[in-house]
This record gives structure tokens, C-alpha cells and sequence, in this order.
């Protein structure tokens, strides 16, 4: 598959996300969120909540569920990337947590599911 399909397959996903936490009451105050080269793909907020969502999306079953792709590694890169956002924008007083949203879309078999506190710092 080339790049760009990937990057656009990757951008639907990340719509799709913000679209259904949206719509179950979350505000997205950040998309595509940068510190150094890491990279949080939604920040939002609900209630007194900041949430970091990681989207994971496939195409194809052959390599596992989609939300398993959150590796320690990956994990370790949100985390730092979230310390940076609460430093940088200065947040205080709230709670925090990491959310993944996995998307699959094989064949007609089309899936969103969202997992609420996936990991912890």
C-alpha cells in the first residue's frame, strides 16, 4: 500500500474518532498534537478530564486487533508527548488519561471501538 493511501486510510480514522467522542460529549482541543517527534493523535477534554486518544486503524486482520499495536514503547512515547502538552499549555487541575480508539474496516465489516483508560502512566 502506498504512503499517501495509508496517510488518508490514517486521517479517516482520526475523523471518524473525533467525530464519535464528539458526539459522546468530549471537546477536541488538539489533532495531530507534536512535542519533538512524538505524536498524540487527539487531545480532548470532558468534564474535568484531559484525554489523550491514540487511533489505531486496519485495513486486514493479519496482524492482530488494532488496539494490541499500543506497544509499551508506543506508550512510553504518549506519555512523554502528554507531559509536554500539560507543561506547554500549562494545565492544572484536572484529571488525565489515555484512551485508544480502534478502527477496522475489512471487507463490510466496519468497527470503532473505544477503550477508556487503555494504560496509565
Amino acid at each position: 500500500m502506498r504512503k499517501s493511501n495509508r496517510r488518508s486510510f490514517g486521517t479517516e480514522a482520526e475523523n471518524l474518532a473525533a467525530n464519535f467522542l464528539e458526539n459522546k460529549g468530549y471537546q477536541i482541543l488538539e489533532r495531530s498534537y507534536q512535542y519533538g517527534h512524538k505524536e498524540i493523535d487527539l487531545v480532548c477534554r470532558i468534564k474535568n478530564t484531559i484525554v489523550f486518544v491514540e487511533v489505531k486503524a486496519a485495513r486486514s486482520d493479519k496482524f492482530g486487533e488494532p488496539q494490541s499495536w499500543v506497544t509499551d514503547a508506543k506508550q512510553k512515547n504518549l506519555i512523554t508527548a502528554a507531559q509536554g502538552y500539560i507543561q506547554e499549555h500549562e494545565v492544572s487541575g484536572c484529571d488525565f488519561r489515555f484512551d485508544v480508539i480502534a478502527y477496522s474496516r475489512i471487507k463490510n465489516d466496519v468497527r470503532l471501538n473505544h477503550f477508556e483508560s487503555a494504560f496509565y502512566a
